[in-house]
């Protein structure tokens, strides 16, 4: 298994007539590019919102540590530190 970011663009009524676009990144886990764009376009937000692929870079390795990805029966995603921790640091 392999770590893909994939990036995605979408026009947000929210902000505007649809003149700025809004990005974001996936990680996702996938054997190769092809399956980690289709399990981007099965995210529910993604097709919310009609998003599109700007871009899928697969993440090998990161200031000289190579990324291993293994399976695991924790459903944690991370530590999530705030602005305001962040700060604190």
């Amino acid at each position: 298994m392999k770590l893909f970011m994939v990036h995605v663009g979408f026009y947000d009524p929210a902000i505007g007539d649809g003149i700025y676009e809004t990005h974001l990144n996936y990680f996702i886990a996938a054997s190769n590019a092809k399956e980690a764009k289709r399990k981007t376009l099965d995210l529910e937000q993604f097709k919310e919102k009609s998003m599109h692929i700007d871009g899928i870079k697969e993440i090998s390795n990161v200031q000289g540590y190579d990324v291993i990805l293994k399976e695991s029966s924790n459903s944690d995603e991370g530590k999530v530190i705030s602005y305001d921790a962040a700060k604190e640091l």
